[in-house]
């Protein structure tokens, strides 16, 4: 099973994606990740990546439709989450094709919607674990009292330095102006279906189970 989750930064999908990958082992596909493994990987494609972002300069479509390729290639069983990809309708169009190509689809398209007002609440008030990325926040999931990360026992906790009002603002307009066309785009396409992103983690990922078992 092949999935996009949509949402603005801060909805939870890499949170929801995780949670995807532990139950049903399925593998995660964030484009950031994929640039810097193949950055440090020594191939043909790495060094591509190597070249462009040392200049300073966005990596283009065609290589990050390349590193997914590679990556469908080594056949996940449990299907790909794909985070943060595609981001335009060009992106939507050519990875569309890729999965034709390779003689797989996309089974669904998940929008986490969001109130921006709430989400701006919830995300000034987010932290990670230093050690292991696990997500905290002052509001909904305390930092444990004894300092100590839940899931590895780390002690030091971090806050994005883009995790305030203004930037957040600005990022999600950023979202809206650029992504946001992809609902209509999936939409059409009758792979798009929504679930309120924020809930409780467990509600939010009973309603995404839900969608994924219908």
């Amino acid at each position: 099973m092949n999935i996009i989750l949509l949402g603005p930064p801060g909805a939870g999908k890499g949170t929801q994606a995780r949670r995807l990958v532990e139950e049903r082992g399925m593998t995660q596909l964030s484009t950031g990740d994929m640039l810097r493994e193949a950055r440090s990987s020594g191939t043909e494609m790495g060094r591509k990546v190597a070249e462009v972002m040392d200049r300073g300069e966005l990596v283009t479509d065609e290589i990050v439709i390349g590193l997914i390729a590679e990556k469908l290639a080594g056949d996940a069983g449990g299907g790909f989450i794909f985070d943060g990809f595609p981001r335009t309708l060009g992106q939507a169009d050519a990875l569309g094709a890729l999965l034709e190509r390779m003689g797989q689809k996309l089974d669904a398209v998940i929008e986490m919607r969001v109130d921006d007002e709430a989400l701006v609440a919830r995300i000034t008030a987010r932290s990670t674990c230093g050690n292991c990325g696990e997500v905290y926040n002052d509001l909904t999931k305390p930092i444990p009292a004894d300092g100590k990360c839940s899931k590895c026992g780390g002690t030091e906790f971090k806050r994005r330095a883009d995790d305030n009002e203004g930037s957040l603002r600005q990022r999600l307009m950023e979202y809206y102006k650029k992504t946001s066309p992809l609902i209509g785009y999936y939409y059409a396409k009758g792979d798009l279906t929504g679930v309120e992103g924020l809930g409780e983690i467990d509600e939010v990922s009973g309603a995404i189970k839900a969608v994924l078992d219908a």
